[in-house]
């Protein structure tokens, strides 16, 4: 087991520039499109060939600062663009089903921003439009496609860290009150949850599976969205998540997995490209291994699109690293952290 722990697996399909060239298309150039594009553009032959605003100015304002063939002044125009073969839809996620549906609905793969959507409900809606249509659909998850991702899921289907028995997760920023803006407002499926407190959900998904019990403490704002929240979840097997989240601090952003027989932990930020620790059972250090490849920060989101690509050239609808049905399950567990908050809620 010593051995298992101090000679780390190779991450597979590191190089994103290895998959296969799709066409994409951008449907809400904001901020998080443009470094999506840019990360494409610069480390993979994927290839964002429109993108797609309900303000034409803007749409061409994207296209014009990241190499984009074409603009669109409608969401409409955009997914019935037949040169596009799939969709990154990348507007606020409170209009993330309506968006993924109409993408869907002319035929198009599509590549969801986390979360998928506002609530379990709404993402089932999603994944059944997909699946009746036959196209492809996968929520933006992107630390499932990480190399150093890769290295702890490797471990975990070895059994290399025994039984996993506690799970932890952080993710918290400053952000200004602005009872308007995406994250306080409420119409806009605002709060910590939802916008970074997935992501140590699905980190706890990724270790423990769908949990069995729920535990949420938190705050709320003025607005009635969760500022902060603490979660504790339990899965049947015995073991523990402990997760926090916050609007109101930042925090270290790291993650672990501790085992019978050993624990990693990452280094910060456990969500994008970094690092990870692995210790032995007695707690001595096996191995550290950084993240070699160059790619830091939203670059990162490459392997996700990559990985998209390959999966579409096998025929797959979706992702066997982060199925569809998980990405519901995830959602569902912020429901119900949300409904013990006493969050205000957008159906």
């Amino acid at each position: 087991m010593t051995d298992a722990l101090s000679t780390l697996p190779l991450p597979r399909h590191p190089d994103p520039a290895d998959a296969p060239p799709l066409r994409w298309g951008v449907l809400g150039p904001g901020a998080i499109a443009a470094d999506f594009t840019d990360s494409l553009h610069r480390h993979t032959r994927q290839r964002v060939v429109a993108a797609g605003s309900r303000s034409a100015e803007r749409a061409q304002a994207f296209a014009d600062a990241h190499g984009v063939d074409r603009s669109y002044s409608s969401y409409e125009e955009l997914v019935a663009d037949p040169d596009v073969e799939v969709v990154y839809i990348a507007t606020p996620h409170s209009e993330h089903l309506e968006h993924a549906l109409l993408a869907i609905a002319a035929g198009k793969h599509v590549l969801i921003e986390k979360p998928m959507a506002v609530t379990a409900g709404q993402a089932g809606r999603i994944v059944a439009a997909a699946r009746e249509a036959g196209v492809f659909a996968m929520e933006a998850m992107w630390t499932r496609y990480l190399p150093q991702t890769d290295i702890v899921r490797q471990l975990l289907e070895d059994g290399a860290l025994g039984d996993v028995r506690v799970v932890t997760a952080d993710f918290g920023g400053r952000a200004a009150f602005d009872p308007s803006s995406r994250l306080w407002n409420p119409a806009l499926a605002g709060g910590a949850l939802l916008d970074l407190g997935v992501y140590t959900v699905s980190w706890a998904s990724f270790a423990l599976g769908a949990p069995a019990g729920i535990i949420a403490s938190g705050t709320l704002a003025e607005t009635g969205v969760d500022e902060q929240a603490a979660l504790v979840l339990s899965s049947a097997g015995g073991g523990q998540a402990l997760l926090s989240t916050t609007l109101l601090a930042e925090t270290p952003s790291l993650a672990t997995i501790s085992g019978s027989a050993g624990r990693v932990e990452t280094d910060s930020p456990f969500w994008g490209p970094s690092g990870l620790r692995v210790f032995r059972g007695d707690g001595t250090l096996a191995a550290h291994w950084r993240d070699p490849y160059g790619r830091p920060h939203r670059d990162g989101m490459s392997y996700e699109a990559a990985a998209l690509a390959r999966f579409v050239a096998e025929g797959r609808t979706e992702s066997p690293l982060h199925p569809l049905a998980e990405a519901v399950d995830t959602l569902a567990t912020i429901d119900e952290a949300r409904r013990q908050l006493g969050a205000t809620r957008v159906e």
